[in-house]
């Protein structure tokens, strides 16, 4: 969405009533927060793959920060 939309959707939100405002923000907070379900959901698939494909590592604390200060 460029500027312009966004700009035009808030103008036209300011000049809803309270309770259409209130309705507005709670419809946008649960989208919002579908959102990061999706997100996260993705982002499982990916690392799920990633450990099908042998792409990643697994170990201790100490593992891992010992391969870090080796790179």
């Amino acid at each position: 969405m460029n500027n312009m939309n966004v700009n035009t959707v808030i103008e036209q939100f300011h000049q809803l009533p309270p309770e259409d405002k209130e309705y507005v923000a709670e419809i946008i907070r649960k989208q919002v927060i579908e959102l990061r379900r999706d997100r996260i959901a993705q982002r499982a698939q990916e690392a799920k793959t990633n450990l099908q494909k042998g792409l990643v590592k697994s170990g201790t604390i100490e593992d891992l920060l010992e391969d870090l200060e080796s790179d």
